[in-house]
């Protein structure tokens, strides 16, 4: 017997249209590219994706194209996520931060035929023009005066001149709930990227999952700025969230640097915001030498990489914002698990409550998580066995886009994450290592990220990177490698007597590196694989 309930299907359009029905005067804040802020209206929002997706007709573009972009977060970008997925054609963000012969595999992968750019990604549209068979159209993100002087071919369109042409009357299409919306292409760092292409029901189901009160929480009342880019695994699901509970979106733009945040943050009365960890590192550091705070900011939600304690504890203890981990990857859409606290564990001490918060939280519903052995069977729950992190669930990658890499699950529908986790009794993940990066030592896996942590409580450290170094009795042993803040000096042993009450003994790094720089990847994590290059001639003595 089937349900006698309406049944219209989950598309990306309806966010758009709720918001600006029912929440058509909240503001959408832009520090623009071109300079100055922009102000609009999710309904201002609306109107222009339809223009936009008018224009797109006017190209000729039909439903399936992809259509590119390369562009920070903003109002225009935004509009080209709805415009494009809500017409039927499918929005692939690019991420500017990789090589150049990345972008032009990745854009004649996908065979893009229209590329959005920012102004600021003008020389490197150029430079990308002639290696892009399939790209029949360039269009600048900007007003006709800031359209830049490039040689690409037919010329550059001006986005704003387009738009203009149009009169926005325009009715979203209805089509299949699995019809896909978005595509974004892994950033791994072997092999060539892989696409991962998102369907209208997956993010419907992915937001819903997203808004939870015991997930990100968004509610009209929000003020929420993702510094996450709109090209990293969509930023998390915040622009979809936010359409789909009507709050206020603030969008920083090209502006990175943590006195505009600051800004930001305290003049638009912020009270959500995420980010990678190293954004927030570089914000503690600023308010520490300005003295300064973060006005209504409630909450800040980390992802990409574990966040160290002294940075959870600081922001709670001295600026009173609560901190949360969440975990995921391009492949889950990108959200699998959130830091929030249970009933159990906010009943436990202070302590015992930022154990949990350095974890990467619990699994979302609509996400199955488990971690395996090397024969592939389950590993208990008890916090310290390790294991391959699986996951499987509505919003998870089923095959890669074209088929690229085969047969990609298990025989029960499990993905293998790459990562290396535990889970404690409370349902907490942990995540150890990526596989590739994994520290065994005596056959005994060691946690490279713990020690990291560990290594950043100490006063003088910026940054800390774990890797394996052959070792001529245990096969490897951990190399700590650190970035020391400007002005402050520390020794090897300084280091290790803060690590060494944090960690197992035997998990105590052998030796520590000083470094002026740490390699990092298009998004912002660690490049393990460029450090032991650097590093595969170290030695280590025997003991």
């Amino acid at each position: 017997m089937l349900g006698q309930m309406q049944n219209w299907p989950l598309l990306v359009s309806r966010f758009l249209s709720h918001a600006s029905a029912a929440h058509g005067h909240r503001e959408i804040v832009t520090k623009l590219v071109e300079g100055g802020t922009h102000r609009c209206t999710w309904h201002d929002i609306e109107r222009r994706s339809k223009q936009l997706a008018q224009a797109l007709n006017r190209l000729g573009c039909k439903p399936g194209d992809r259509i590119a972009t390369l562009a920070w977060n903003g109002h225009r970008h935004l509009e080209v996520w709805y415009g494009t997925s809500g017409s039927e054609r499918v929005c692939h963000t690019l991420n500017p931060r990789l090589f150049v012969d990345q972008l032009i595999y990745i854009i004649n992968h996908a065979e893009d035929s229209v590329l959005l750019f920012d102004t600021t990604f003008a020389p490197l549209v150029e430079k990308l023009s002639p290696h892009l068979p399939t790209v029949k159209h360039y269009i600048a993100l900007c007003p006709r005066a800031h359209v830049p002087d490039i040689k690409v071919p037919g010329g550059v369109l001006c986005y704003e001149d387009m738009i203009a042409a149009e009169n926005g009357d325009y009715t979203w299409p209805s089509f299949d709930e699995n019809t896909a919306s978005s595509l974004c292409y892994t950033s791994g760092t072997t092999g060539n990227p892989k696409g991962v292409l998102y369907s209208h029901r997956s993010t419907v189901l992915h937001t819903y999952g997203a808004c939870m009160a015991d997930t990100m929480g968004m509610t009209a009342s929000s003020v929420i700025l993702p510094v996450v880019p709109m090209f990293h695994a969509n930023a998390w699901a915040i622009p979809y969230g936010a359409a789909a509970v009507g709050c206020k979106l603030v969008f920083n733009g090209p502006h990175f640097d943590a006195a505009t945040l600051q800004q930001l943050i305290i003049d638009e009365g912020v009270t959500f915001t995420a980010a990678v960890p190293t954004v927030w590192l570089a914000m503690l550091q600023h308010l520490e030498a300005t003295g300064t705070g973060l006005g209504n900011l409630q909450t800040v939600t980390i992802g990409g990489s574990a966040a160290p304690r002294i940075m959870i504890d600081t922001f709670q203890t001295k600026y009173g914002i609560k901190v949360g981990h969440a975990w995921g990857m391009t492949e889950t859409s990108p959200l699998g698990t959130i830091g929030t606290l249970t009933p159990e564990i906010l009943a436990m001490n202070k302590e015992v409550q930022l154990d949990a918060q350095c974890k990467q939280g619990r699994r979302i519903f609509g996400v199955d998580l488990k971690i395996t052995g090397p024969d592939g069977k389950a590993l208990p729950h008890d916090g310290i066995a390790f294991g391959n992190l699986k996951v499987r669930g509505p919003w998870v990658v089923a095959r890669y886009f074209k088929g690229e890499g085969g047969d990609i699950l298990d025989a029960e529908g499990w993905f293998d994450s790459g990562d290396v986790a535990t889970m404690d009794p409370h349902g907490f993940l942990h995540i150890t290592d990526r596989a590739k990066d994994v520290i065994k030592s005596g056959g005994e896996w060691i946690s490279s990220i713990d020690i990291e942590n560990a290594a950043l409580a100490h006063p003088a450290v910026q940054e800390a990177a774990v890797i394996g170094v052959v070792h001529p009795k245990w096969d490897e042993r951990p190399l700590l490698i650190i970035i020391l803040k400007a002005g402050m000096s520390a020794t090897k042993q300084n280091i290790l007597d803060v690590v060494a009450p944090q960690v197992a003994k035997w998990w105590l790094p052998d030796d520590v590196a000083f470094v002026d720089e740490l390699p990092h990847g298009a998004t912002g994590k660690l490049n393990k694989m460029e450090l032991r290059k650097q590093f595969a001639n170290h030695v280590l003595s025997v003991s």
